[in-house]
């Protein structure tokens, strides 16, 4: 029995631009074999079990050859394994996607194409520079600029791309980029057609120069620029003084880091990354079960004994309903209680269940919460509070203290992540501009990771949720640089955006 290989193109670098099927194959896959400019985040999708194999190659590096490459996948696809070549951009351009094909082909092997979308294109555009316009150009040509173009015996008639009047792409042309700008203007390219270098195209660290053939080059070098580089020359380039947007958004360009745990790290990720950050994950907490659920499940077997349930975060709400779900109850076991949600994550948690809160407080702090429930008469009431196995106690001791019978219970654990040091002095060496704290865990075991070295932390700007990781930040020796008005994830990030979209010299 023979396998498949699917030839996917993963996109430029945004992981959000691979395609629904490239994404279904990478779900499906048993073995993965990638590419350099593959954002790793997109083997994230890939199933546990399957081998991922890097074949990474670079001027003048190369991890595996093209020939190890495909003698790798029809050994692969011959054990009868489903096998995903994911390759940067799209594997039919510039790709060597047709030579992986006919390899398989010439062994009998099934394979597929899952297009991607091109760097030639996807650069440029979140450049703001439109390859194609209305009364400026209405062609484009893409080339390698990996050829000499002195070569007599050259592929590519550069004659002709010098008078054709349209777009000019150079893809892998950095090397021989002072060759190529000269060949053209040999060839009759006025020195003044706009250009301009898009350095990594679509990732979070893209770097975009403008200029004219004549002087583009002095100007990349001057930037720092080094591949992968994109070239594009023509009279579209001048679009992008009004059409730049990638590189135009508030957190564009900042390395902002996520200390929350992994599995709930994607939301705040994603709304980082939309803002135009840079998200570094560093979890410095895990979300783990308890080593013991007997005192859980026995608790939950006579929840008609309690009069309220305050959940106070969603993982408390997600650990409970599996709980329940294992002893074949829903949200049913909960009727004719008082629901309550400290915060509006934890609300939303619920109504995934089904559960309309009755009491979601004004603002998810004990402090806030317990001021209004003060009103209430709590004497006689049985208040059950499922939570970490660590946390705060102020609101069980206030409703304790309003007379309520209140029961702090242990849903999950919040779980140190070991061995992750040298990843948090790697992460800042290669520069943080913005560290984000969602919870007083995420501050002391960050704190713990550096060995309580503070000096990159100060130098650092510190964003927290609310004020009790705020708190717990000073208490550190932190310097709290903002503290979210709103205290969700959501709230983080229109901080931080409303902070760095005001100009400097009216933030004091």
């Amino acid at each position: 029995m023979t396998g498949k290989v699917y030839l996917v193109g993963a996109g430029p670098g945004d992981p959000g631009l691979i395609t629904v099927k490239g994404m279904w194959a990478l779900e499906q896959a048993q073995v993965v074999v990638y590419d350099r400019l593959v954002d790793p985040v997109l083997l994230r999708a890939v199933p546990e079990s399957a081998e991922r194999i890097f074949v990474g190659k670079s001027r003048g590096r190369q991890q595996l050859t093209q020939d190890e490459i495909n003698h790798l996948l029809v050994e692969k696809a011959s054990q009868g394994l489903s096998v995903v070549r994911l390759k940067g951009g799209d594997p039919f351009v510039f790709g060597r996607g047709g030579e992986e094909a006919l390899e398989l082909k010439a062994h009998g092997l099934a394979f597929e194409v899952v297009p991607g979308v091109t760097s030639a294109i996807a650069g440029p555009s979140y450049a703001g520079i439109p390859l194609t316009h209305r009364g400026i150009s209405t062609t484009f040509t893409v080339v390698s600029g990996s050829e000499d173009p002195l070569k007599p015996e050259s592929t590519i008639p550069w004659e002709v791309l010098a008078k054709n009047g349209g777009t000019l792409v150079v893809l892998m042309g950095w090397a021989s980029l002072e060759k190529i700008l000269g060949t053209l203007q040999q060839e009759g390219l006025p020195a003044t057609t706009p250009a301009a270098l898009v350095q990594w195209g679509t990732w979070s660290n893209q770097k975009t120069v403008t200029g004219n053939i004549n002087n583009i080059l002095d100007l990349g070098k001057e930037a720092g620029l080094t591949p992968p580089v994109i070239t594009v020359i023509g009279d579209v380039v001048n679009l992008r003084e009004d059409l730049a947007w990638f590189d135009k958004r508030t957190l564009f360009g900042k390395r902002v880091l996520v200390t929350r745990s992994r599995s709930q790290a994607s939301r705040l990720c994603t709304l980082l990354e939309q803002a135009g950050a840079n998200a570094v994950e560093l979890p410095t907490i895990e979300i783990g079960p308890l080593a013991d659920f007997s005192e859980l499940d026995s608790t939950l077997a006579r929840l008609q004994d309690y009069n309220w349930v305050i959940f106070a975060s969603a993982n408390a709400v997600e650990s409970v309903f599996e709980r329940l779900e294992l002893q074949g109850r829903d949200a049913r076991a909960l009727a004719g209680m008082t629901i309550g949600a400290i915060g509006p994550a934890t609300a939303e948690a619920l109504a995934r269940r089904g559960i309309t809160a009755d009491f979601v407080p004004s603002r998810p702090v004990s402090e806030a919460v317990l001021k209004e429930l003060s009103g209430r008469d709590w004497k006689g009431v049985s208040v059950l509070l499922p939570s970490a196995d660590i946390g705060r106690d102020e609101l069980e001791n206030g409703l304790t203290e309003m007379g309520a019978t209140v029961y702090r219970l242990a849903a999950y654990r919040n779980v140190p992540v070991e061995g992750l040091g040298d990843r948090a002095k790697e992460a800042f060496h290669d520069g943080v501009d913005v560290v984000t704290f969602t919870s007083s865990s995420t501050v002391r075991n960050l704190v713990d990771m550096l060995n309580g070295d503070r000096q990159a932390l100060d130098a650092s700007f510190i964003a927290c949720i609310g004020p009790v990781t705020s708190a717990t930040a000073r208490e550190l020796g932190l310097r709290v640089d903002l503290e979210a008005t709103e205290h969700t994830v959501e709230g983080l990030v229109e901080a931080l955006t409303n902070h760095f979209s005001t100009p400097e010299s009216s933030r004091k």
